[in-house]
């Protein structure tokens, strides 16, 4: 399995390169934006074009293997059983049109729904995580989650979007982590804040809502991988199709899910 998990890795990493040129060679300049199912939203042409590329690499080495992904011609599902390819072009697509650093390209192998390789291509940050049997490391630099032990220490991001009619949930999440812990850090980066939780940048992350696999999976191989923990709401190990996300650095974690849990309330 290992030599399978090593090859998806390479690839993981070179399709990820191949969709993250493509998003730099458009950064800073004129983009036609359209809105998706909300205003906040957004999607280019950079982003299809990413895709393609991303996927046209994959199909290079595994002609076979689903591919999963966002923009329009991959699937939305991730099968239950065999290999896969979950893939998002731009993470981060409204910082990318607002020119800021913070997106990147994620491309995750999975087997049977469960990561096995990843690699997260930020060209802007001039940062490459990536994760295999080897470990998770980002620039070659092997990655490791905080030990940190105190909540009243620690520094926590709320993931994902709450759209105009869960503007309270928002609310809400905000208010819990920052009566628990030292801090707050907000980046609209999904797979850059559970890179930033794999390797100690911050403590943890956390939703209450359901995330699309393209906006987690590689990030949730990197935090488990760097000695982390993700889990559902309900404390149960997560995947791809799971109510809620809660990472952390494992230290922390009861924190970071009873943060999660009051958000609903």
């Amino acid at each position: 399995m290992s030599e399978g998990q090593s090859r998806r890795e390479t690839v993981a990493v070179r399709a990820a390169a191949a969709g993250a040129a493509v998003a730099a060679d458009s950064f800073r300049t004129d983009l036609e934006i359209e809105s998706k199912d909300r205003e906040t939203d957004v999607v280019t042409q950079v982003d299809r074009d990413a895709q393609e590329r991303v996927i046209e690499t994959i199909r290079e080495s595994f002609p076979d293997d689903p591919v999963v992904g966002e923009e329009e011609d991959a699937l939305k599902r991730v099968p239950e059983s065999g290999p896969a390819w979950i893939v998002d072009p731009i993470d981060g697509t409204n910082n990318y049109v607002a020119e800021s650093r913070a997106f990147g390209t994620a491309v995750a192998a999975v087997i049977d729904g469960e990561p096995v390789a990843a690699a997260f291509d930020c060209p802007a940050l001039g940062d490459v995580y990536r994760v295999g049997p080897s470990g998770a490391y980002r620039n070659d630099n092997p990655l490791s989650v905080s030990d940190c032990s105190d909540p009243a220490a620690a520094t926590v991001c709320p993931t994902f979007w709450w759209g105009r009619d869960r503007r309270d949930e928002y609310a809400a999440a905000t208010r819990a982590i920052v009566r628990r812990f030292d801090d707050m850090r907000r980046y609209g980066c999904a797979q850059l804040e559970l890179a930033m939780v794999a390797s100690g940048a911050l403590e943890g992350t956390l939703t209450n809502v359901r995330a699309n696999p393209w906006d987690t999976v590689a990030g949730v191989g990197m935090v488990r991988e760097a000695g982390g923990v993700v889990t559902d709401l309900a404390g149960d190990r997560w995947r791809h199709d799971s109510e809620g996300l809660i990472a952390s650095n494992g230290e922390i974690h009861d924190a970071v899910l009873a943060a999660a849990r009051e958000i609903g309330d």
